[in-house]
């Protein structure tokens, strides 16, 4: 198969499985793909379907970058998805490639750059640098809730205004997650708020003064609110926040979107709660996940 017919395959692919996977994990698989056709194209190979010492010399390509280990196993992790997708025979599966991935590790290592933990103290260092403004109150409630909730970024990006729960006073609100990273057929779960966070939400809400649509939403410089905001918006406001509040450089580098929920889980630790209840909390599925955030925890 040319690569021009590749690319096609993976755009008809990333179309099929629209819906049925992780909008964050639909765009690796497109992006990390279209890089090994760019590869393959360089070389005059095939990439749909490949072959195992393609992979394996693609490998040691991105080895010799500047990319981390993590980054290499999720282009892997790409390639293979499409080809068994496509019921193409998975070249990532053959030794060739897993002895490849095996030297990439000892090279590498497996350790990867972990998200600073934003903490209930540096939080409130963090909401005392927002403003009075409609972007100010926007931040405030975005930073409560992420921490409140636990929500990853792609999951606070998600929330919405049909999922809200307001009483009649308008002074508590309850908010569905609908559907996260461990619950994709959608069952949802209601998110917990303390009442200070419910009060700066709903100002919020009163601000947008919608009945649907996204809960957090992007501002442009004319300080007029758009229909929603990316992942990516939301690690750049945690670290102008960061920045303002005079946090070290160090650290401010380490802050992503998964700080805050970094940050509530080390706090939920200190505070004497169980690995069960941290789990069902942050809603992971796995306690290896948990105890790397863990490790940072000074007691």
């Amino acid at each position: 198969m040319d690569n021009n017919t590749s690319k096609y395959v993976l755009n008809k692919t990333i179309e099929m499985i629209d819906g049925a996977y992780a909008p964050s994990t639909i765009r690796a698989y497109s992006k990390n793909f279209e890089r090994f056709i760019e590869y393959c194209n360089n070389e005059d190979l095939p990439a749909l379907p490949s072959e195992p010492f393609v992979v394996a010399n693609y490998i040691q390509k991105l080895s010799a970058s500047q990319l981390k280990s993590a980054s290499i196993r999720l282009a892997v992790a790409a390639i293979s998805s499409i080809h068994q997708l496509n019921l193409y025979q998975d070249p990532t599966a053959h030794p060739t490639v897993k002895i490849e991935l095996k030297r990439m590790h000892r090279t590498l290592g497996r350790a990867s750059k972990q998200a600073y933990g934003i903490t209930l103290s540096t939080l409130n260092q963090m909401i005392a640098e927002t403003k009075s403004n409609i972007s100010g109150i926007r931040n405030r409630a975005m930073l409560m809730v992420a921490y409140d909730s636990m929500c990853r970024r792609s999951e606070l990006v998600s929330l919405r205004i049909e999922d809200c729960q307001i009483d009649e006073e308008r002074t508590q609100i309850k908010v569905k997650l609908k559907r996260s990273k461990t619950d994709q057929d959608g069952l949802g779960k209601m998110l917990f708020l303390r009442e200070e966070t419910q009060e700066v939400l709903i100002e919020w809400l009163n601000i947008i003064n919608e009945n649907s649509g996204y809960i957090f939403r992007g501002i442009n410089h004319h300080k007029i609110i758009k229909s929603k905001l990316t992942p990516g918006q939301i690690n750049r406001i945690y670290k102008k926040l960061a920045k303002l509040a005079k946090l070290e450089d160090a650290i401010t580098e380490r802050i992503s979107g998964h700080s805050l929920r970094v940050g509530a889980a080390q706090d939920l630790l200190l505070s004497g709660a169980s690995m069960p209840v941290i789990m069902n909390r942050g809603r992971w599925s796995k306690v290896d996940t948990v105890m790397k955030y863990m490790e940072q925890v000074s007691y």
